[in-house]
């Protein structure tokens, strides 16, 4: 019976997960020196796991010389206002002296999943819900217009802790900046691992 109870999470357990899942992202990000503006923003068209902003410099035009070479990047339209995406992490905030915004999509999954830690589930139907989610919390939020904006996919994986290893946990369960790509942490009843991160998942 316990390893049925450990392999197959109830409704409640998968929701605890979730959010522990996304709380690991959040912190990791502020260890990155990005702020976290929300988690879980909610809208009609379904829900963000987390807003996060970095850089709160100057804003610059970019039709500057210095700037003319490195800005191909696509648009996130709102309206008759075009929000650039930054397309590649390759050109941080600071580069441009401009604030970036990072809609991140948080997939938590078991040791063992068929989708590929939840990028699987990052279909075209999710990604033009996030878009439109995105667009309002622009629109919503006007002082915002300029900033630099992309969609961010984390994946991370959890195992079920037996009752022998929980004792380890709590100890581990705040310290963010040991929070490491591919590095497990202990969290409550879980071992939870940041598989990866993918800046400008999709455009």
């Amino acid at each position: 019976m316990s390893s049925n109870h450990y392999s197959s999470p109830t409704h409640n357990q998968k929701f605890e997960v979730g959010k522990l899942g996304e709380q690991l992202v959040a912190q990791w990000l502020q260890a990155q020196d990005w702020g976290i503006l929300h988690h879980r923003w909610r809208c009609r068209w379904g829900e963000i796991d987390l807003i996060a902003q970095q850089g709160a410099g100057e804003i610059k035009q970019l039709n500057t010389p210095e700037f003319s070479e490195e800005v191909p990047n696509p648009c996130l339209k709102t309206g008759d206002k075009q929000i650039f995406v930054n397309s590649s992490p390759r050109y941080p905030p600071s580069v441009f002296s401009l604030p970036s915004l990072a809609f991140v999509e948080v997939k938590t999954r078991s040791w063992r999943n068929w989708d590929a830690n939840g990028l699987l589930a990052i279909t075209p139907s999710k990604q033009a819900k996030l878009w439109r989610a995105a667009e309002l919390f622009l629109s919503q939020n006007p002082e915002m217009g300029d900033f630099y904006c992309r969609f961010d996919v984390a994946l991370v994986s959890y195992q079920r802790l037996s009752p022998i290893s929980k004792s380890a946990a709590v100890l581990n369960a705040l310290q963010a900046r040991s929070i490491q790509l591919g590095k497990p942490i202990l969290v409550a009843d879980y071992k939870l691992i940041l598989r990866d991160y993918i800046p400008c998942a999709f455009d």
